[in-house]
């Protein structure tokens, strides 16, 4: 962000006089004063700080993205964070997620959710961004907000409104139901959800750690394409390899 900065401070204001016509009285009045001791100009505001040890204000003040000579902006961890999607790093975590099945979280979407989407401070996971398109909501994670190198931890998608995301051109239903599935897995790891299981449809399969997963009406589990396990929770996914997967 480039600052806008104003004259030196230290420029000296012009004498009375410069600028008028001489007459036949400040004539006189030069000669008069041409044997006295010269004054010395005016003292500007900015040296008067100087030498009474107070350093020019301006000093004081930088812009965050834009630090002086390398120098760190002193913040914060709750101090909210930059929406200058430029600034931020992706860790690997997040890149390898990027690549996922059915994660539909993008580069673009992480950008436009700093830039537009609703800032909340989390106690577990610090700041978030959270950004609401075609009834689905878009959250990312960022961290190191304190420091000039921000980064992106995390990102996930979870449906705001089924009826709108269903209606959105973007989406059809099988993404709406792997969302809300993914979503459901991941609030509680180590709980069972086989209701919120159920009564979803999911073809292509989506990825959570070794595993490719989808789910049939009815069925009270997601099952993996790969090894043929049934999960209901996200913990005894995560917690199980993949058989043919890892033999590979």
């Amino acid at each position: 962000m480039a600052s806008r900065q104003g004259g030196s401070g230290d420029a000296e204001p012009l004498g009375p006089g410069s600028t008028e016509r001489r007459t036949a009285s400040t004539t006189a009045a030069a000669s008069r004063d041409a044997g006295a001791r010269p004054r010395s100009p005016p003292e500007s505001p900015a040296r008067r700080r100087a030498r009474a040890g107070r350093p020019d204000r301006a000093a004081d003040y930088r812009p965050v993205d834009s630090p002086s000579r390398g120098e760190s902006v002193t913040r914060t961890p709750t101090d909210p964070p930059v929406r200058d999607p430029s600034l931020y790093a992706l860790t690997d975590h997040f890149r390898e997620r990027l690549e996922q099945p059915g994660r539909y979280v993008s580069t673009r979407t992480v950008s436009d959710a700093i830039r537009e989407g609703q800032l909340r401070w989390n106690s577990t996971d610090g700041w978030r961004f959270a950004l609401v398109e075609g009834g689905v909501r878009f959250v990312v994670v960022v961290s190191d907000t304190e420091t000039n190198s921000p980064v992106v931890v995390t990102g996930w998608t979870e449906v705001a409104d089924r009826e709108a995301a269903l209606e959105a051109s973007r989406w059809d239903g099988v993404d709406v139901d792997t969302i809300a599935v993914r979503a459901a897995l991941s609030e509680s790891a180590s709980t069972p959800i086989p209701d919120r299981i159920r009564p979803r449809t999911v073809t292509r399969p989506f990825e959570v750690g070794e595993h490719r997963l989808e789910t049939a009406p009815g069925d009270p589990f997601v099952r993996c394409t790969v090894c043929g396990c049934r999960f209901r929770s996200k913990e005894a996914i995560t917690s199980r390899r993949c058989r043919n997967r890892s033999s590979d």
